[in-house]
């Protein structure tokens, strides 16, 4: 018989000799989901046994966890700006630093009673679907050149904002002609991928072995996206229109240069590292 602490045990100490980071949050989380339970019911629960059937399932969830694969998409969810975001293999797992976006791009608009934005780079939806709740007046576009993406992005409108009111597309961004077909937007904002190709296969192994490689890497020097932003810009703001982006350590400075005197504001954001992060430039 196995119990849910004896399990979690278990588990801890594997998952440290692993070298798996926060092996006891880890174990209580993958445990948790199996069970269908709160992370605290689990601590009420305690002596409660395992049947066949979840210690089978736990087993496996706890052999891919060892070998890197993401705990978000072992549960098949994470969390961003206070929601649930279905996630899996197709999709970036939403970063903390990515809420700082999203909150200054509401804090600054919020009040607008029309206002149309531009999301480049979809992902799970968190981007657009947050904004959207909290700017319900928002008309927003949101392009990937995933399909898969679009449908985890639809998924997460359904069940966050109960409702379909975001204009998903599956386009790319590199594609000129299929921009023509876009409107003029008040915003535009992208996190778009960041890492160079250098640089990507040093990151964590969870990443490279898991996360889609094109929402990581632009596959050259991790500035192409905003070269294409940055060339397609003026065709897509309207005066006065706001750029949000997303950048990757030590970006700032020559992702701020690509932009030239159309803009009259620009500001630098710092996240939790204190590390430039999120870029606001404004056009005349």
């Amino acid at each position: 018989m196995l119990t849910v602490i004896e399990a979690i045990n278990l588990t801890t100490d594997f998952f440290t000799k692993k070298q798996i980071e926060s092996p006891r949050l880890n174990a209580e989380l993958i445990l948790s989901s199996v069970l269908g339970l709160k992370r605290l019911d689990l601590y009420l629960q305690f002596e409660r046994p395992l049947n066949e059937s979840e210690k089978t399932k736990y087993r496996e969830l706890i052999k891919r966890r060892s070998e890197g694969e993401p705990i978000q998409y072992l549960m098949g969810f994470t969390e961003f700006y206070g929601e649930k975001f279905l996630v899996n293999s197709d999709v970036l797992i939403p970063r903390p630093e990515t809420e700082l976006l999203v909150e200054k791009i509401i804090s600054e608009n919020f009040t607008l009673e029309e206002i149309k934005i531009l999301d480049i780079g979809t992902g799970s939806g968190n981007i657009p679907i947050m904004i959207k709740k909290n700017i319900p007046n928002a008309e927003i576009t949101s392009i990937d050149i995933s399909e898969k993406a679009i449908e985890i992005a639809r998924k997460n409108e359904e069940i966050i904002l109960k409702s379909n009111k975001i204009n998903f597309l599956n386009l790319d961004i590199f594609d000129e002609e299929k921009l023509k077909s876009l409107e003029k937007f008040d915003i535009i904002v992208s996190n778009p991928p960041y890492v160079s190709e250098e640089e990507y296969p040093n990151l964590q192994i969870e990443i490279v072995n898991y996360e889609p490689k094109n929402a990581i890497t632009d596959g050259k020097d991790g500035i192409e996206f905003y070269r294409q932003i940055e060339k397609n810009c003026m065709k897509l703001l309207n005066e006065k229109g706001k750029i949000y982006l997303e950048i990757g350590k030590d970006q700032e400075n020559s992702i701020l240069n690509l932009f030239d005197d159309d803009f009259f504001y620009k500001e630098k954001v710092k996240d939790y590292s204190d590390i430039y992060r999120i870029l606001k430039l404004v056009r005349k």
